[in-house]
């Protein structure tokens, strides 16, 4: 396995990074040289992971790991009832006079959608088109238009043209969405 010195994407083999396109120095990809033996040390065969061993227990030792079950059976509580609580009865709610719920009084000024080029705020990358940056791939803080600001554009609804449900670009029924990905169909 090759690993990017840049990303530290991990992949099997080639001569540059599929993420990233660092190209790998011909050293990382030289095959490793065969390792050699020590002679000192003993070598112990092990055949399947399946071989007895002989552990007597010691008796000097106690015996701390637990049987398969708990020490003590399981005893009910027979006051406890799990099922349900009692009744609580009618009680009077009563807002609290002195809490302030945090909201100014509506001016009815709004801020103006974003329309047109865009900036990315990831890579700040300026874009006119699209729901996601062409740099980055990162979604647009792009306007959605309204259906009257569509049909106000002069644009016609064709029997083949429809808006994705996920981002509303327009794309073709049946197929799978430009921006998205997302597959085209008329909901019922």
């Amino acid at each position: 396995m090759i690993i990017c010195p840049v990303c530290d994407h991990v992949q099997p083999e080639g001569t540059e990074c599929d993420v990233c396109g660092k190209r790998f120095p011909a050293a990382a990809l030289a095959a490793t040289p065969p390792v050699a033996r020590l002679p000192e040390l003993e070598l112990t065969p092990h055949t399947g992971g399946r071989d007895a061993v002989d552990a007597p227990l010691l008796p000097e030792l106690d015996g701390t790991r637990l049987r398969s079950g708990p020490d003590l059976p399981a005893q009910v509580v027979q006051d406890l009832e799990l099922t349900r609580s009692a009744p609580t009865g009618e009680m009077p709610v009563a807002m609290l006079q002195e809490l302030d719920t945090g909201r100014a009084q509506d001016d009815g000024v709004r801020t103006a959608a974003p329309v047109g080029a865009v900036v990315c705020r990831y890579c700040r990358n300026v874009q006119a088109v699209g729901l996601l940056c062409d740099n980055c791939g990162m979604r647009l803080p792009r306007a959605r238009l309204a259906a009257t600001a569509v049909a106000a554009k002069g644009q016609q609804d064709d029997d083949e043209w429809m808006a994705c449900p996920s981002c509303h670009t327009r794309g073709r029924r049946g197929r799978a969405c430009s921006e998205c990905g997302t597959r085209l169909q008329e909901q019922a």
